[in-house]
């Protein structure tokens, strides 16, 4: 190809196409820079959206006082039997998905503190009390 010819493809080409292909590489420590600022702003929404959430969803006044779960216990892989305070009456509840079941009522209750189990601290002990405990017999 003639410089002729060269010059007149270069002159045919507009100015802003010149510039774009001479700054083809864009920055990496500024694209770096944008992603780790756009994942910041991102997670701050999340934790502020969760927050508000939270904060909507809590009870207030006399009703967050009405109701208490007291105890509970798996029966199946998503059966569960629950023991709520109403008022001065405990209700035994079924629990199950899409069902719940009112199973008993029974007046209020002291509950005894639980058994602290003693379990050792190093790993040693902790996995014989593990072992001891998963081979008794049952009662």
């Amino acid at each position: 190809m003639s410089p002729s010819r060269l010059l007149i493809a270069l002159a045919a080409l507009p100015g802003p196409a010149l510039a774009e292909g001479a700054q083809a590489i864009p920055d990496a420590g500024t694209s770096i820079l944008q992603m780790i600022l756009g994942l910041v702003v991102v997670l701050g929404m999340l934790v502020a959206t969760l927050w508000v959430m939270k904060r909507l969803a809590a009870p207030r006044g006399a009703a967050s006082n009405l109701l208490r779960v007291v105890g509970g216990t798996a029966v199946g892989p998503r059966e569960r039997v629950v023991v709520v305070e109403v008022g001065a009456n405990w209700l035994v509840l079924g629990v199950a998905p899409g069902r719940v079941s009112a199973l008993a009522e029974m007046p209020r209750q002291e509950m005894a503190p639980p058994a602290a189990a003693e379990t050792p601290k190093d790993f040693q002990g902790w996995l014989k009390h593990v072992m001891e405990r998963r081979n008794a017999p049952p009662r």
